[in-house]
C-alpha cells in the first residue's frame, strides 16, 4: 500500500480494513476526521508510532501541553509543520513498518 491508495480509502470507505493494525486504523481516523476514536484507538496502544499519533492528535485539538508529552514519548520532535503535513510524515512511517498486505 502507499500514501494514495491509503487516503484513497479514506475517501471512500465508511471503515477502516478490520485487518489493519490498531496503528493503521487510529491513522485511518485521524484523516477521516474522527479525533474520538482515533484517540481512543492510539491511547490503548504502545508503539512509538501510536505515542506520535497521539501527539498530533492532541496539537491538532490545541493542547500543547499533552502533545509535547507524546511527542518526548514518541521519541519525536514537536512538530512544525501543518496538521496535514505531519499526517503524511507518520503515514509515510506507519507504512514503512505495518504495511498490510
Amino acid at each position: 500500500m502507499d500514501i494514495e491508495t491509503f487516503i484513497e480509502h479514506v475517501r471512500n470507505n465508511k471503515e477502516p480494513e478490520p485487518s489493519w493494525s490498531k496503528t493503521m486504523q487510529a491513522l485511518w481516523y485521524a484523516y477521516k476526521p474522527n479525533w474520538d476514536t482515533a484517540h481512543r484507538i492510539c491511547q490503548k496502544e504502545s508503539t512509538q508510532l501510536d505515542y506520535w499519533i497521539h501527539a498530533s492528535l492532541h496539537r491538532e485539538e490545541g493542547d500543547l501541553g499533552n502533545a509535547r508529552y507524546w511527542y518526548q514519548r514518541a521519541g519525536r520532535p514537536e512538530s512544525i509543520g501543518t496538521i496535514q503535513e505531519e499526517r503524511q510524515e507518520i503515514l509515510a512511517g506507519v507504512l514503512l513498518h505495518e504495511a498490510p498486505e
